[in-house]
């Protein structure tokens, strides 16, 4: 493990234990003309909202993404409680019910809009515990896991079909040892599991899977291993790597707005 980038991602860190009251509101990229456009959610990861969203939202509009952009701050905006945010289980789901509920309102207000979920380390958990919270008739156009601190083994088949083009898994074994090895193996995952999660090693097809749940999978599990030439669109491999306002435009924007495209044809 290159100690330098250790050294990184616990700076990092405590960089974000700094006070972000009212940071979500300041770094969202909202307006009337946006949300016509769609609807984008970024949900964070235990910390909350700090100043590197600054950037990874600047980094999905400087790459053409129109909606409108919302950071969503889903836990209790104390830096300190960040493992009370990683496993309290029941107050996540209650925040993921809200969440999915402001998505039902969007898509009640504007029908065909599209509407894409982002979520970085625990916002990843997040981001499927919103999923599993819409009602069985509602769907997102694309979901996006970046280092997700989730189990490998967390059960995706109540929550794909609710994705139109699927989940893209982003994850990092070598680079993000640290955190989503050592760490959620340690302290847990945001379903409960002591081991590596799922955005350090990717995603299992459940045991005894049928055919269909396998052709699910293929279909719509889109995973991204961390590859040697993501460090040309800014990703280095670590925790926050994912989040840099260069892979958000290069990597990133290109892939929301394929379904953003295909939404005004």
């Amino acid at each position: 493990m290159d100690g330098r980038r250790v050294w990184f991602d616990c700076i990092i860190a405590l960089a974000c234990l700094l006070p972000n009251w009212g940071c979500a509101r300041v770094m969202n990229f909202r307006s009337v003309e946006r949300r016509d456009h769609g609807y984008t959610l970024v949900l964070t990861g235990i910390e909350g909202p700090h100043l590197g969203h600054v950037g990874f939202v600047g980094g999905l509009k400087s790459g053409g993404v129109p909606s409108e952009i919302e950071i969503v701050e889903w836990t209790t905006g104390t830096p300190a409680l960040m493992l009370v945010h990683l496993r309290y289980e029941s107050r996540n789901r209650r925040q993921a019910e809200q969440i999915a509920a402001k998505i039902v309102e969007y898509q009640d207000q504007h029908p065909g809009r599209p509407v894409n979920l982002i979520g970085h380390s625990g916002g990843g958990g997040m981001v499927l515990l919103t999923l599993e919270a819409l009602p069985p008739d509602r769907k997102v156009d694309c979901a996006i896991l970046l280092a997700a601190a989730i189990s490998p083994d967390y059960d995706l088949r109540p929550v794909l079909p609710k994705v139109e083009r699927g989940i893209w898994n982003y994850s990092s074994m070598a680079g993000d040892s640290v955190l989503l090895v050592a760490g959620t193996t340690a302290f847990g995952t945001v379903d409960g599991h002591h081991c590596p999660s799922a955005g350090a090693m990717g995603f299992h097809i459940p045991h005894k899977a049928s055919r269909a749940d396998i052709a699910l999978y293929s279909n719509k599990l889109i995973e991204r291993p961390y590859r040697p030439e993501m460090a040309l669109k800014g990703n280095l491999s670590d925790h926050y790597g994912p989040m840099n306002p260069l892979f958000a435009r290069n990597e990133l924007a290109p892939i929301l707005l394929e379904g953003m495209d295909r939404s005004i044809r």
